[in-house]
């Protein structure tokens, strides 16, 4: 009887030992590289592997759960492909799990294999180390030094050009006065004499070179008339214009290197007349996950500490409390300074132009412009955004600029809209446009007509 105990309990610590090491190994067994991919794409979302997001931190879930609650890689396989089938089994833990994350149903991913499930197990168990930052932020560093040593450079050379303009200026006038002094000595005393009494008047200088004034005083006032001209078609022209915003926002990284659609956060460009400024909240959709920079492009100047810094401020005028995960109701306004701004007078609507003219103002453009091929139907006004650091106006904005557009754009005419709309007038818009050898332009059919943008 004794030896039968002996041999059972024996028995359950095998067993016991078995089980730990099928965990161990089911981690083990994966491929923390390939688990890494899969995790970011899937899972990325809600978890990270050392802090609280939408889900709980995975670093080191297999060991956790097995210390825990001695479950095993079977529960988190079942848990990861049907989390809710685990739970209507009445797995006890599952359901703690979701009462816990303020029933906050995961989303199943029954796409996923078991040999994937290990890799990201085996991900958060031991993640590959990460690809030294140091040596691409010393990189940075050193583009950044030699960016500072050749303006540098540029600097000094500007003042040696300038200094050398100056002592050859200096030379010329010691020559002209050398010159002077040597035709005063190649005088007569008479000659002389007679230069130092005879004085020159203005009404003399002007009786004399009369002609000549008149078209001095002419090109002058033609000069004036040019420049006042130039100041008054400036106003309101602000070209190149890059304020600074109280929260740092890079377009380059957002739409250039993270490839966010515009429409994403300017959502009302596509459905209304105004493209509004995002709100907050739509920050919020990535960044209640995304607390910190983890890209590696850096803006020449700044570093990671700067980009984090600039998150936090987007939580604090939200109140959002990443430690909790949750709001606060402590809220900041936040003061944008606006760039593109219509005067309004004028009546412009984005959905006309992003919806109805968008393949005919990208073709246009594209046709105009061979070098600077754009994409998407707003870079033809706001240039290519997806490349600026700080959002700056790309053009004039006047409106010449506009009317240039209207001559210039050919309408659509294989749109079905078009075609219909326009079917029994096409004809005659093509013999009233000869020169435009059967082209519709937008200043055709109404583009020029002043009731269309003022009113």
């Amino acid at each position: 009887m004794i030896s039968w105990r002996k041999h059972y309990k024996r028995g359950l610590l095998a067993i016991g030992l078995l089980l730990s090491a099928t965990a161990s190994v089911h981690a083990q067994d994966g491929d923390p590289k390939n688990g890494e991919k899969l995790f970011k794409a899937n899972c990325a979302a809600c978890h990270d592997l050392e802090k609280q997001l939408v889900g709980p931190a995975l670093g080191g879930i297999v060991d956790r759960l097995k210390t825990e609650q001695n479950l095993d890689t079977d529960w988190l396989h079942a848990w990861i492909k049907d989390n809710e089938a685990l739970r209507a089994s009445g797995d006890k833990y599952a359901n703690e799990v979701f009462e816990k994350f303020n029933k906050t149903a995961m989303t199943p991913f029954p796409n996923l294999s078991d040999q994937d499930i290990n890799d990201i197990l085996a991900y958060t168990t031991n993640p590959p180390a990460p690809e030294p930052a140091a040596a691409s932020e010393g990189a940075q560093d050193q583009n950044s030094l030699a960016a500072l040593e050749k303006a540098k450079q540029e600097s000094t050379n500007s003042k040696i050009v300038l200094i050398s303009l100056f002592a050859i200026g200096g030379l010329l006038l010691w020559l002209l006065l050398k010159l002077k002094q040597l035709v005063k000595l190649q005088q007569t005393d008479e000659l002389a004499a007679l230069n130092e009494t005879r004085a020159y008047s203005l009404a003399e200088v002007y009786a004399k070179y009369n002609t000549l004034g008149k078209v001095i005083l002419g090109l002058l006032a033609l000069f004036a008339f040019y420049g006042v001209w130039n100041w008054m078609m400036g106003i309101g022209v602000y070209k190149g214009y890059k304020p600074e915003q109280p929260i740092y926002f890079s377009h380059k990284i957002h739409a250039g290197d993270n490839k966010i659609d515009c429409q994403m956060c300017h959502s009302s460009a596509k459905y209304g007349k105004v493209s509004e400024i995002p709100s907050l909240n739509v920050c919020m959709n990535c960044h209640r996950n995304i607390s910190e920079y983890k890209g590696t492009y850096m803006e020449p100047g700044k570093n990671k500490a700067f980009y984090d810094a600039e998150i936090q401020k987007i939580y604090a005028a939200t109140g959002w409390d990443p430690a909790t995960q949750s709001y606060t109701g402590k809220t900041q306004p936040v003061e944008w300074v606006r760039i593109h701004n219509m005067p309004d007078f004028v009546y412009f609507n984005h959905a006309q132009h992003v919806v109805a003219g968008e393949q005919a103002i990208i073709s246009s453009h594209n046709k105009k412009n061979p070098n600077d091929q754009i994409d998407v139907v707003c870079k033809a006004c706001h240039g290519k955004v997806d490349t600026m650091n700080v959002v700056q106006m790309a053009n004039d904005f006047t409106m010449g600029w506009c009317i240039e557009c209207h001559r210039t754009t050919e309408v659509d005419m294989n749109n079905g809209y078009n075609q219909e709309y326009f079917k029994n007038l096409h004809d005659k818009l093509k013999k009233q446009y000869p020169k435009t050898e059967g082209k519709i332009t937008v200043d055709a059919i109404g583009g020029l007509e002043c009731g269309k943008c003022h009113y």
